[in-house]
């Protein structure tokens, strides 16, 4: 109990910018009213509502409303349940207060059924199921790549950039294969976009080398590591420890990603990765530059 509270004393003021909470397609283990109920009385400052399908702008205001003290960060992640690369959706997002885009997830060229067939059955994602229904009735479009038929990034995809940059919002790469995610950071930074966000690096999906998250951060990106990834196994606990020490905790975002019912949640899931991380010699002033300052400048709180 008495690590637990010094945890939650450490973190004041803390970010998850990476939840997915009720409501949503998918079962969830907390609604955000409830999660930002918990928030306020550990004194923490907010968390991103994600979701793979609907905008979360509108309802993160509201959340924000009904409990004051916790700002609740709204966001859209552009999959084809808002048209994709939709230049017209990044705008509106960013005209509405939305502070995070997420690049393509569930439908990421990246993600089609048969590259997670070859990753395995314990890495198939929980929202695998909606996709296959979705599919079955004939309406699933094309699968999404950043890459057009040359090779060349997409011009969908640069005026999407042109609009994150407009209004200062994070861009967060989403569930891009490695290649993309080289050509999203390296445009993002040729068009001024200033806070691009590697999504959870060593999730099965990215399992980007250390080296090439160096790489990413010396570009500019910070490099986000999820909670879920390493407490349902899919990547080893001390793979973790080295990137974070290779690329150096001030350009290292720590996320949950939590929500699912199988998994702990939020707040647990929180105060079990910061245990680790000090347990694993990682400073109270590295899980502060992770967990507040750097979701702070991403947000710009």
């Amino acid at each position: 109990m008495g690590q637990r509270q010094d945890i939650v004393s450490l973190l004041a003021g803390m970010y998850d910018l990476h939840v997915h909470v009720w409501p949503d397609l998918v079962e969830r283990s907390i609604d955000d009213v409830s999660l930002a109920h918990q928030f306020r009385e550990l004194g923490w400052s907010g968390f991103a509502l994600k979701s793979h399908y609907f905008p979360t702008i509108e309802r993160a205001k509201v959340v924000s409303a009904v409990v004051p003290g916790v700002d609740v960060v709204g966001a859209v992640v552009l999959n084809h349940a808002v048209g994709g690369l939709n230049p017209v959706a990044v705008d509106i997002a960013g005209r509405a207060g939305a502070r995070i885009v997420w690049l393509p997830t569930v439908d990421a060229a990246n993600e089609s059924p048969e590259k997670q067939a070859a990753r395995g059955q314990s890495h198939l994602p929980f929202w695998a199921r909606i996709q296959s229904e979705v599919r079955a009735e004939g309406i699933g479009l094309e699968l999404i790549s950043v890459f057009d038929q040359g090779g060349n990034v997409r011009s969908d995809l640069v005026q999407c950039l042109e609009r994150v940059r407009r209004y200062d919002m994070a861009l967060a790469t989403g569930h891009l294969g490695r290649d993309e995610i080289f050509a999203v950071v390296e445009q993002a930074r040729t068009q001024g976009v200033n806070k691009v966000i590697v999504t959870h690096a060593l999730f099965p999906s990215e399992a980007l080398s250390i080296e090439d998250q160096v790489k990413l951060a010396d570009l500019g990106a910070m490099i986000e590591h999820c909670y879920t990834t390493f407490y349902t196994q899919k990547c080893d606990w001390e793979v973790l420890y080295e990137a974070i020490r290779a690329v150096g905790p001030e350009r290292t975002l720590l996320s949950t990603d939590l929500g699912q019912k199988s998994n702990p949640g939020v707040v647990d899931g929180i105060v079990d990765f910061t245990a680790r991380l000090l347990d694993a010699g990682f400073s109270p002033q590295d899980l502060r530059t992770m967990w507040v300052d750097n979701p702070r400048k991403l947000i710009g709180k």
